[in-house]
């Protein structure tokens, strides 16, 4: 019989929200497979806790596979941590679950903290649906590239993002949704927890210039395909689309002609620009084709 791999969530801060069960199931296992040993040292100190650990990171995990799959074969358990929140989202952790069922070991989670599920329970946003895109592209443009898909997510949508990012994402969420409201997550359950709720300006404006430290999380509403979609006055089409569909009365077919007949450009792709600038919904897209 091999032993079982326990994903455990681990306090994103507050180390007081570590479960009784979490505790326990550390405590009892063979090897802590963790993110960094330094992290997860002062949540074992916290709770007098004396089980060896292995560094399993984004940099080591293919390689510390193998290791930790010869402790469960030999019918040990062994508790997965990450440095904070559910091991795996956004974390390492899911080769080494992948592993674990390729071989036929029990995996069974000890649910927890989450840094998404925290976020979204205090943002006042519709979490009946919603959508985690993690972390955003690092380089500016496929940054930008990647909100303008999500720009007409009807749900609403969940990210990550690093600190020093983090006021040019603001800047961009600005230029792609303009007013839709945004909740900024920044170090929650911690000493420092701050929640903004706002626009993306108005968040921008909030956190000035000051350097933001800490682990950061973003709700954005989703799109409305109701309202109409912030004039982007540096984009003609865009400029063009608006000024359509305003004379044809908010007809979007009437509106496709007299864009295409302004533009010079054929309807199909005219209709498909218009998508990629999320100036129209993905449903209305469908319905086009």
């Amino acid at each position: 019989m091999s032993g079982t791999l326990h994903v455990v969530a681990t306090p994103l801060g507050n180390l007081e929200d570590l479960s009784p069960r979490a505790r326990s199931v550390i405590a009892t296992a063979r090897l802590v497979a963790c993110e960094d040993t330094r992290r997860t040292a002062k949540l074992l100190a916290r709770f007098a806790i004396d089980v060896p650990m292995l560094a399993v990171h984004k940099f080591s995990e293919f390689e510390r596979l193998e290791p930790v799959l010869a402790v469960l074969r030999r019918g040990e358990d062994v508790a997965l941590v990450s440095d904070g929140g559910t091991p795996a989202i956004s974390d390492p952790g899911a080769l080494l679950v992948a592993a674990a069922h390729a071989e036929g070991i029990r995996v069974s989670p000890v649910p927890g903290p989450s840094a998404v599920a925290a976020l979204l329970s205090a943002s006042g946003l519709p979490a009946d649906r919603f959508v985690f895109e993690g972390f955003l592209p690092h380089r500016a443009g496929e940054r930008r590239r990647r909100l303008r898909e999500l720009a007409t997510e009807t749900r609403t949508w969940v990210i990550y993002e690093a600190p020093h990012r983090l006021l040019a994402a603001l800047d961009d969420l600005d230029e792609v949704i303009g007013s839709r409201t945004v909740v900024l997550g920044r170090e929650l359950t911690k000493m420092h927890e701050t929640i903004l709720r706002g626009t993306p300006a108005e968040l921008r404006a909030a956190l000035g210039e000051d350097d933001v430290r800490g682990e950061i999380v973003i709700a954005i509403a989703g799109h409305d395909p109701s309202a109409a979609p912030p004039l982007d006055t540096d984009d003609p089409i865009g400029v063009v689309w608006r000024e359509a569909l305003s004379a044809a009365g908010g007809d979007a077919r009437e509106a496709l002609k007299r864009a295409s007949k302004a533009t010079g450009l054929k309807r199909p792709d005219l209709w498909r620009r218009l998508g990629e600038r999320g100036l129209v919904s993905r449903a209305a897209r469908t319905d086009r084709r």
